[in-house]
């Protein structure tokens, strides 16, 4: 049973058109060539494009698969298709057991009933009885922290709560396959600890997936990752880390942002490791160093710098500031390289960008400040959700 396939994927394509009009007489043309038993030829007609095209994967019991990829790139088609909401035009799914999703976050909920309601509502459609309802209903409003509201209904609930109520039901009725999509971007911090341990409670036995823009959701429960764009795979497998790595390579860091007093201009900004400069791309544990080229109003006697490290997920990683060390830089009135020397680079593989700022000594006041200043990435042949690795000495005493 552990190593049972419970969805498989065979060749799944969806193909969509962009004129609403066109879209309405293409769709009487199909069900006309179902219902006279006509050869049904799967090309794109005018207007039309694949929103899914060829997918294939299978995916077993206590596996994770995360979905990834750019905005429009069909991983939601993808889970409707899999939810049986919209129907492939080309391929076969198999899907064994039962099925719990969260695709829209009214999780498919019916507006006019109490939360209370709803419940019973799902756990039918799962297919559960009442008794077997009946014994996991507290359980269920339990872990929605919902009890004040469990009889309210569902229209006048928050997004955030429609989400916790819908991921509650799906978690506590124990289904064979989960979809996910989004959901655990809404809700606070602690729901969504309580959802990513319920999460991995339930991969002992069900086959999930997990659509998500979050790449530490994602490198935290995925097994099998599958990224897609413009509808087609673009890399599956069981390497998270390179399908990451692939994610991250379709977004451009932003523009150079100047800001601050304009009391000092920032001329250059460098990266050094391995003897080489203006490197953009670190190895794990490599060691580099920062050199950066300003320019001080006499104004300003004294000044020190900052830098702040933000992950591709615009996530702060890491902060160095010369004021906490006690180094801070005289003016020489004139152009002045800095240096920083960062020593092991221990960040997980991934894109990261810099912002430097100048201040004062006296009071912080910013006098530049460079956002994205430089981008950099990290390579390794790991990826680990946090974005900081403590590289320790370990040691064994018998």
């Amino acid at each position: 049973m552990a190593d049972e396939v419970l969805v498989k994927v065979d060749h799944v394509s969806k193909k969509f058109c962009r004129d609403l009009k066109r879209s309405l007489w293409y769709g009487v043309q199909d069900i006309m060539s179902e219902v006279t038993a006509r050869k049904y030829e799967h090309q794109l007609r005018k207007d039309e494009f694949w929103s899914v095209n060829d997918i294939s994967f299978e995916l077993r019991r206590g596996e994770c698969l995360g979905l990834i990829g750019p905005n429009g790139a069909g991983k939601s088609t993808l889970l409707k298709i899999l939810n049986g909401l919209i129907k492939p035009d080309k391929g076969r799914i198999e899907l064994r057991g039962r099925i719990g999703a969260l695709i829209e976050l009214s999780a498919g909920f019916n507006s006019i009933l109490t939360g209370r309601e709803n419940i019973y509502s799902r756990g039918a459609v799962l297919g559960f009885t009442k008794a077997e309802i009946d014994k996991k209903l507290d359980a269920i409003i339990d872990f929605s922290e919902l009890e004040e509201f469990i009889d309210t209904p569902v229209v006048n609930y928050s997004s955030g709560m429609q989400v916790r109520l819908g991921f509650a039901v799906a978690a506590q009725m124990e289904p064979d396959v989960l979809l996910l999509d989004e959901v655990l971007a809404v809700g606070d911090v602690g729901f969504r600890a309580k959802c990513f341990n319920a999460i991995y409670k339930m991969m002992e036995n069900a086959a999930v997936i997990l659509v998500s823009h979050s790449m530490p959701q994602i490198g935290r429960v995925c097994s099998d990752i599958l990224v897609m764009d413009h509808g087609t795979s673009v890399f599956q497998g069981q390497d998270v880390a390179t399908g990451i790595n692939k994610f991250y390579s379709y977004f451009q860091a932003e523009d150079i942002l100047v800001s601050g007093s304009g009391e000092a201009t920032i001329h250059s900004i460098d990266l050094e490791s391995n003897g080489k400069t203006e490197v953009e791309t670190v190895h794990y544990l490599d060691k580099a160093s920062m050199h950066i080229e300003v320019s001080v109003d006499p104004k300003i006697d004294i000044f020190d710098v900052v830098i702040n490290i933000v992950s591709q997920e615009l996530q702060p990683v890491a902060y160095c500031n010369s004021y906490f060390n006690q180094t801070h830089f005289s003016n020489s009135n004139t152009k002045m390289k800095i240096s920083v020397d960062f020593g092991k680079i221990c960040l997980s593989p991934g894109i990261y960008s810099c912002t430097v700022v100048i201040t004062s000594k006296d009071n912080g006041k910013a006098l530049c400040k460079h956002n994205n200043a430089y981008k950099f990435n990290v390579i390794g042949d790991h990826f680990c959700a946090a974005p900081v690795q403590i590289w320790g000495d370990w040691t064994v005493k018998v």
